[in-house]
């Protein structure tokens, strides 16, 4: 394990595998629910996908440290509330506060966030990255994901079948990754 890894003196939480696809006017995030710690699963039905915002307008995903997540939902929905639901809006400043914050700038966590106009990787270095063709994915199976989704995208139209697929190929490659998918969709 790298210093990097072991910087805190604890076995570092391994991954997730989270997704967003859109196709057409739908867009669907899904995450798995594996949360280990070095080569033990700890928990198998995590729910890193789920509903923030008013109404449950906003899907969000996320990957790496569970506390440092909730830490993320919590202040993304507090600045959907400042800026009137703006998702775009909310991520950027977010994400200026994730960067440059003292505390926040600790996290260690990305983020996958959808409405039903954007679809968007939030990350700590202050990046609101839009996916070129639609499709994204973050985690430790997030390559996996990635590739399998895009793959299948070519002859699938169904933003829920290739999400669910991906994420099949990705809980049979990556070891912190599992079968046990929760999709929302936008």
């Amino acid at each position: 394990m790298s210093d990097q890894d072991n910087r805190h003196g604890l076995t570092q939480w391994h991954g997730t595998t989270i997704i967003g696809v859109r196709k057409g006017d739908r867009i669907v995030v899904a995450g798995d629910g594996q949360v280990s710690m070095g080569n033990t699963v700890m928990k198998p039905n995590a729910r890193k996908v789920r509903r923030i915002g008013e109404g449950g307008k906003v899907v969000a995903g996320f990957a790496g440290a569970t506390a440092d997540a909730f830490t993320l939902f919590e202040r993304l929905e507090k600045k959907l509330e400042q800026y009137n639901g703006q998702l775009l809006r909310a991520a950027v400043e977010l994400t200026k506060d994730w960067r440059t914050d003292k505390y926040l700038r600790n996290l260690e966590a990305l983020m996958i966030v959808a409405d039903k106009d954007n679809l968007l990787v939030l990350t700590g270095n202050g990046d609101v990255l839009e996916p070129e063709g639609g499709i994204t994915a973050i985690g430790s199976g997030g390559n996996y994901a990635l590739a399998a989704a895009k793959a299948i995208a070519e002859y699938e139209d169904d933003p829920e079948v290739i999400a669910r697929k991906a994420m099949q190929v990705a809980a049979d490659i990556c070891v912190f990754t599992n079968g046990n998918v929760t999709l929302e969709e936008v």
